[in-house]
């Protein structure tokens, strides 16, 4: 099973024993320039998750070249480049620049202005400027995600990451006015499962493309979950707040309910919310 990190969740810098804990660490979203990031308070837990208002706060690509990747490859785990951008030009200008990763298109960070193109038209102008691997990472907000997931599969991307934060609000208990400095913030925790896991499912009948799952995965059964609904790989964001041991620990949980469903492999679960007839139950 393929654990990676969701893009902003982790500083393998900082933390370097749980990234390699992974198979693979995506880095924090990089632009063109620096960005300080948006005002506090940018972080505030929720009855059931966290919200978040970073606004994608980088050193910029530059500096993210020539200071931190070097830095990152010594960890020895394949690397993620997660990357965004204010137009399709500033994606492609800077996947023009990366070597030997996995690029991650940021394609729906809610707390920033997007661009004005659309997510196809920002895949194309990457896939025209590079021939590394493109991941589109897509907003659960999409009205019909799967068409969205045909469009970029149609422009070029290799795969696709599912799914971003969804955009929520929570209030001072005391002023009942917004906590986060810019009001609403990108929601993320156990509370946004059900919505990763239906447009993992729509998605992967939508299109063959891999498809990284994450979004609430917090035990090795919510991995399992996204796994049967269509995801190749799984991604762990939130639970890395407070659980660095996750990793571990759901890839563990992960295989004692493989056992305990007397599945032989990972394998025989993988797409089987598809197949319908009760396919585990008759085993």
């Amino acid at each position: 099973m393929q654990l990676l990190n969701a893009s902003g969740c982790l500083d393998a810098l900082a933390a370097p024993e749980v990234a390699r804990q992974l198979d693979a660490f995506v880095t924090k979203t990089v632009t063109p320039l620096p960005r300080a990031g948006n005002a506090p308070t940018r972080i505030v837990e929720t009855g059931n998750g966290m919200l978040n208002s970073i606004g994608l706060a980088n050193p910029g690509r530059e500096r993210f070249l020539a200071e931190s990747l070097p830095r990152l490859r010594e960890l020895g785990l394949p690397l993620w480049v997660s990357v965004g951008g204010f137009s399709a030009r500033e994606y492609a200008e800077t996947c023009e620049w990366l070597e030997d990763v996995t690029i991650e298109l940021n394609l729906s960070c809610p707390n920033v202005d997007e661009a004005p193109e659309s997510a196809a038209e920002i895949v194309a102008a990457c896939r025209a400027a590079t021939a590394l691997p493109l991941y589109a990472k897509l907003s659960p907000a999409s009205w019909d995600i799967g068409e969205v997931a045909r469009a970029v599969e149609a422009a070029g991307a290799d795969g696709l990451s599912l799914v971003n934060t969804m955009r929520g609000l929570a209030l001072d208990e005391r002023t009942l006015e917004p906590v986060l400095g810019t009001s609403t913030g990108g929601y993320s925790g156990p509370g946004l499962k059900p919505i990763a896991l239906a447009a993992v499912f729509t998605c992967r009948r939508a299109t063959a493309l891999p498809i990284v799952g994450m979004g609430g995965a917090t035990t090795g059964r919510d991995a399992l979950e996204l796994v049967a609904a269509g995801a190749s790989a799984v991604a762990l964001g939130t639970i890395l707040f407070a659980d660095p041991d996750a990793p571990g620990r759901i890839r563990a949980e992960l295989y004692a309910e493989l056992e305990r469903l007397g599945l032989p492999s990972l394998d025989a679960v993988r797409g089987v919310a598809h197949a319908g007839g009760g396919v585990l139950a008759a085993r």
